[in-house]
């Protein structure tokens, strides 16, 4: 545990905060962001973002009677601050490592964490319907403030909110945090308005004049309704000159305002809150603000894992021996070579070009590769639409995010069979940033679609294969693929035409069968160790590949001789790959004993990787003891 500062170190919640004087605010901010440096350097996490909202964040908790004033993070990385200052101070250490706080806000972890987040562009939606469901009930006392940065503004639902909230009298303040980034560069015509709207100098100056009349709206009383009319009227003559996106949909529009001037943000806070109706205050904030190295490069540290805070050396990890890419980097080689024989592939992603590594084509093809923004519907539609025309476009979404476009796989790609190549990076559990991000569900929820193809590689030269073999399919297809590295340091080897829907033998067997899907294959090589011997030798092992077709002239032969079948995917045991199993076995009349290894029907919480794997039993100890256990049963039938 690192022990914070004098002041930092008096606050156990929002209330401790408000009690102290508005001559603190400075130092207590200081002591915010240096007791998350202490930490992030030392444990690791998000960085950039939470360095970005520390005066914003104090501001907030010092102004609204939080938790009775309602607030909600728009994501969620952004809210270390929040947290420190909600009475998890002294846990703060343990958010993201298994069985510690989570590193996003959550619901059943705090009363202050008023909405679950780790998905964008949900805050505005949220508060506005926490507002209208307290106007309902009678208390019209409350405030509800929505924290969005000019990323996840990017996202449809932002505007699908917007429109709603403006022609309501509801009590929402959504903060803008502008620091034009989210974890890469911010893209598209909102960037550049916002990056308007702080440079205009009509602006600029009818923002003096609207803080002055703001300045002296407690000396008004009753007759504030007259301030805000002022305000507006300065606004509508500045409108003349220029539009506003957010007055034009009945949002009250505030700024642009420095977002590391605590002092002015209180008193703006404090103003903000006398005024009726939806209001949108725009910050302008620095990501990494006060950590020169995270200012510098704000992609790269916006999680940059653990680091010396001193010198801003970020730790390496040191191998004895060579290690294996992480499968998105062998996405964004394999793409880039593939581009290059094939005239008509494109690139698509959502606002994740370095995550996915869709940044090595964005490179090197400027004109053939797309960040669209955090609007994963239009990046699969717009990828129909490129369909359409003959192009091939591998449209790269992680798996979780993927589940915010589903209509748009069905409707517009598989309904249409279009040739659309979906490639779903941190399938599986995605480790310390939890169940908002787990990849769980794809195989279930694309194995019931018509016309789509599903895949799975077990190692690096099975994506590149299943890319290539994608090309050349005609029709919508589905590569799914683990977060973190693959198993084949020498991994450029050529790449071979598949045929769809075929798993291959990798070890025969006399008493158990066991059919793998994807990356977590690799598990059986520490399997076959464990159980050593005998038992080992009676482990037969079958890399399906395929989920959707399923390779059914491989299963007739594996049913037709084992009856102790177990299946292991990472994915959700409910419709995935087991299920797929079980029904060919049901459809055909084969009868056996299978055990579905994979993602139970619960929640599963934060952690690396192999202790998630453990706790749901399909780490090498689980299966090995899951192909033990079938056998003494079976033997004593």
């Amino acid at each position: 545990m690192i022990k914070p500062g004098a002041l930092l170190e008096k606050i156990t919640t929002p209330a401790d905060l408000r009690a102290m004087p508005h001559t603190d605010l400075i130092q207590v901010c200081d002591d915010l962001r240096q007791f998350i440096i202490d930490n992030v350097s030392v444990f690791g996490g998000h960085f950039g973002a939470n360095l970005g909202v520390v005066e914003l964040t104090v501001a907030l908790h010092y102004v609204f009677n939080t938790p009775s004033d309602q607030l909600v993070w728009d994501v969620g990385h952004q809210a270390y601050g929040h947290k420190i200052l909600t009475g998890r101070k002294d846990n703060f250490h343990t958010q993201r490592y298994y069985g510690g706080l989570s590193g996003f806000p959550k619901r059943k972890e705090s009363i202050y964490d008023t909405f679950g987040v780790g998905h964008s562009s949900t805050s505005i939606s949220a508060a506005l319907g926490m507002s209208i469901a307290n106007q309902y009930l009678g208390d019209n006392e409350k405030q509800h403030i929505a924290v969005i940065g000019d990323g996840a503004l990017t996202g449809g639902m932002a505007f699908e909110a917007m429109n709603h909230a403006g022609f309501t009298n509801s009590n929402i303040i959504i903060v803008l945090n502008d620091n034009c980034m989210s974890i890469d560069p911010n893209v598209g015509a909102l960037k550049d308005y916002l990056t308007d709207i702080t440079t205009s100098k009509t602006y600029n100056k009818v923002k003096s004049d609207v803080w002055n009349l703001l300045g002296k709206l407690s000396k008004f009383g009753t007759n504030a309704q007259d301030i805000v009319s002022k305000i507006e009227g300065a606004f509508k003559s500045a409108l003349l000159h220029q539009s506003n996106l957010f007055e034009s949909l009945n949002l009250r529009y505030f700024g642009p305002v420095d977002g590391h001037d605590v002092d002015h943000l209180v008193n703006i806070f404090n103003d903000l809150k006398q005024i009726p109706g939806p209001k949108i205050l725009h910050c302008v904030t620095t990501k990494g603000k006060g950590y020169a190295p995270a200012e510098k490069d704000q992609t790269k540290w916006h999680a940059p894992g653990l680091f010396d805070k001193l010198t801003g050396a970020i730790q390496k990890k040191v191998h004895d021996k060579p290690q294996a890419p992480k499968y998105q980097d062998v996405f964004g080689h394999t793409l880039v070579e593939l581009a290059k024989e094939n005239t008509k592939i494109m690139g698509v992603t959502p606002a994740m070009p370095s995550g996915s590594s869709m940044n090595i084509m964005m490179k090197e093809m400027p004109d053939r590769a797309f960040d669209v923004g955090i609007a994963e519907q239009h990046a699969v539609t717009f990828s129909a639409g490129l369909a359409t025309q003959g192009l091939i476009p591998f449209c790269n979404i992680y798996s979780t995010f993927m589940q915010r476009a589903y209509d748009q796989v069905i409707h517009d790609v598989c309904l249409q069979d279009l040739h659309v190549i979906l490639c779903l990076d941190r399938a599986g559990f995605a480790g310390a940033d939890g169940p908002t991000h787990h990849g769980a569900y794809d195989v279930a929820y694309m194995r019931c679609i018509p016309n789509m193809v599903i895949a799975a590689p077990m190692n690096e030269e099975e994506l590149r294969n299943m890319m290539y073999t994608a090309t050349e399919n005609k029709g919508p297809f589905t590569i799914r693929y683990p977060r973190g590295e693959g198993v084949m340091p020498e991994w450029r080897l050529p790449m071979q035409l598949q045929q769809i829907g075929t798993g291959r033998v990798l070890r025969e067997g006399s008493e158990v069968a066991v059919l793998s899907l994807g990356h977590i294959g690799n598990y059986m090589t520490e399997v076959l160790d464990i159980l050593g011997g005998d038992t080992a030798e009676t482990v037969a092992h079958y890399d399906m590949r395929y989920v959707k077709p399923l390779d059914e002239a491989l299963l007739h032969h594996i049913f037709s001789k084992f009856n102790k079948v177990i299946t292991i995917e990472d994915g959700c045991i409910q419709g995935g790959f087991g299920s797929a199993v079980l029904e060919f076995m049901a459809d055909h009349g084969y009868s056996a004993t299978v055990k579905r290894l994979g993602i139970p029907d619960r929640v599963v919480e934060h952690g690396e990787q192999r202790e998630l794997h453990a706790e749901c039993g399909f780490d090498p100890a689980g299966i090995a003891e899951t192909i033990t256990s079938l056998k003494q049963v079976l033997a004593l039938v």
